[in-house]
């Protein structure tokens, strides 16, 4: 069912869009709204957009200081508080605090996340790439559901990435104990995961009111790179040797403010009531991947696998429980 939902509906908007101009008109006055990483790349800008019309932000981070300092120059109602992804008692903490407000939560925004990283390890053992880009943030919204149900109706958005297109979870070893590692199929791997996680919350808390999609924010140039040399990303083709931008990557790339549209749009457009566990790009509803689909666009049929999206849940479940 899912993958059959995977259509584009029209939205009316484009790659290029920007945030801003997603938001224009609505007004989100007297809404809670979270959004992980909320304080560089596509985060901050997904922030701005967010407050631009109403919303009330709290952006949890591990460096609270940092954050308050690049949020000091965007206008509107936002707030910082600390949690560190990687370490789920933080993540546990910022939720139940939160929770303990007694606000509701209209927007939850996966966003943060870390790619191609050298091997390392968190909690109990998980690979840090999906330690952090995925079971951290299923922590968090588990945490936070019950703000997400007292909203009502609540939009859960999880960042996934095209990168997905390279591999599934790693279902039989997703913390490379057996494997040799690859941080660019660890990064696939988590990103599939994103949007595997997505589809199931939709599918589970439907009951509570609460709405998901997956999304693919596009590629931009942001923090999100910090991983990668200037070789790497020579090789990658994503820039000259002389450190400039290849026209074409120029052209297909997106800024922050760009990168940050189709996450808001998730989060916010009444062109998707009704709808859920769908995988989102350029701002719609992406199309199924069929056998004329480049590497970089549309859906793989395993993030559209609902008996997948039920296995990842509940061998995450197991997983958190050790914590």
């Amino acid at each position: 069912m899912a993958a059959e939902n995977q259509k584009p509906i029209g939205s009316g908007f484009g790659a290029k869009t920007p945030a801003l101009e997603v938001v224009k008109g609505l007004d989100l006055s007297g809404k809670h709204a979270v959004v992980t990483g909320g304080y560089s790349g596509i985060g901050i800008e997904t922030v701005r957009a967010l407050a631009s019309v109403g919303a009330t932000v709290t952006v949890p981070a591990r460096r609270p200081d940092v954050a308050a300092k690049a949020l000091g120059s965007v206008a509107g109602d936002i707030e910082v508080a600390s949690m560190d992804l990687a370490d789920v008692a933080s993540v546990r903490k910022f939720a139940s605090e939160y929770v303990g407000t007694g606000r509701s939560l209209d927007i939850l925004i996966n966003n943060a996340g870390i790619m191609a990283c050298p091997l390392s390890h968190v909690g109990p053992g998980w690979e840090r790439q999906f330690g952090v880009n995925h079971l951290g943030h299923m922590a968090l919204a588990v945490g936070l559901l019950p703000a997400l149900q007292k909203a009502g109706t609540s939009r859960l958005v999880a960042l996934s990435s095209t990168a997905h297109i390279r591999g599934d979870v790693n279902w039989d070893d997703p913390h490379y104990e057996r494997t040799e590692y690859d941080k660019w199929n660890a990064y696939a791997q988590a990103k599939s995961a994103n949007a595997l996680f997505a589809l199931g919350a939709d599918r589970k808390w439907d009951q509570y009111g609460v709405t998901a999609f997956g999304v693919h924010p596009g590629g931009i140039f942001t923090p999100l790179q910090r991983h990668l040399s200037d070789e790497e990303m020579v090789a990658l083709g994503w820039k000259n040797a002389d450190g400039t931008v290849p026209p074409a990557v120029a052209a297909m790339f997106k800024t922050p403010e760009q990168g940050a549209s189709t996450a808001t749009w998730a989060a916010t457009s009444p062109q998707l009531e009704g709808r859920g566990g769908e995988y989102c790009e350029d701002c719609d509803i992406a199309q199924l991947a069929g056998p004329d689909s480049q590497r970089w666009e549309h859906a793989r049929e395993w993030i559209c696998d609902e008996e997948k999206a039920d296995r990842l849940w509940a061998m995450s479940e197991e997983m958190l429980a050790q914590v």
